[in-house]
């Protein structure tokens, strides 16, 4: 079965069209098989990737699982390594750059978190007290300890001109052991 797929695909390859859309496919390709399709090593190690079984998986890992990258990434899953916390990312709206740049230096002070990035220039649609409001915000991207979240609550709230500001927390469940450790390292305990 998967011989036909190949000469199938081969075929299909060919053509034109297809060939300038293969960067589209092959993105496809990685998203919806996951890493564990396409490297063996990766496989004992990752649980995911729900499309272990289908047939054109071999031959992906064929033709990509014998490459080796360049360069070596150092990440880890946040629950393997004791020298990082569990880890947020944070997201609070504000008004406006003066609110989100006192907000976001008066978190990074109290070392509520180790860094927050500002992003101007969003346009919030929401429902509020019985009408749909739409206003220019700033987004406050927020990265900290998770055990931190509820004390940045407390101070979101306290510092916030909104009756109820957003505080909305996102695990991180893994990423670049360096920068992962200088979260641990800048937050308070």
């Amino acid at each position: 079965m998967a011989s036909t797929l190949c000469c199938k695909a081969s075929s299909i390859v060919s053509s034109s069209a297809v060939r300038r859309r293969l960067p589209l496919v092959g993105a496809f390709c990685m998203l919806s098989l996951g890493l564990s399709n396409l490297c063996p090593a990766l496989s004992s190690s990752l649980k995911t990737g729900c499309a272990q079984s289908l047939p054109f998986g071999p031959f992906l890992r064929s033709k990509f699982g014998n490459q080796t990258p360049a360069k070596s990434v150092r990440s880890i899953r946040m629950e393997a390594n004791q020298t990082t916390v569990p880890s947020i990312v944070v997201y609070v709206t504000v008004p406006n750059k003066e609110a989100g740049k006192k907000l976001a230096e008066s978190i990074v002070k109290e070392k509520l978190a180790a860094c927050v990035n500002r992003v101007p220039g969003i346009e919030s649609v929401y429902h509020w007290q019985g009408e749909i409001q739409t206003d220019s915000e700033e987004l406050l991207i927020i990265k900290t300890r998770e055990s931190l979240l509820e004390a940045l609550t407390e101070h979101v709230k306290a510092n916030h001109e909104y009756d109820v500001p957003e505080v909305i927390a996102l695990p991180i469940t893994g990423g670049n052991l360096q920068y992962l450790e200088w979260i641990k390292n800048s937050t308070r305990d």
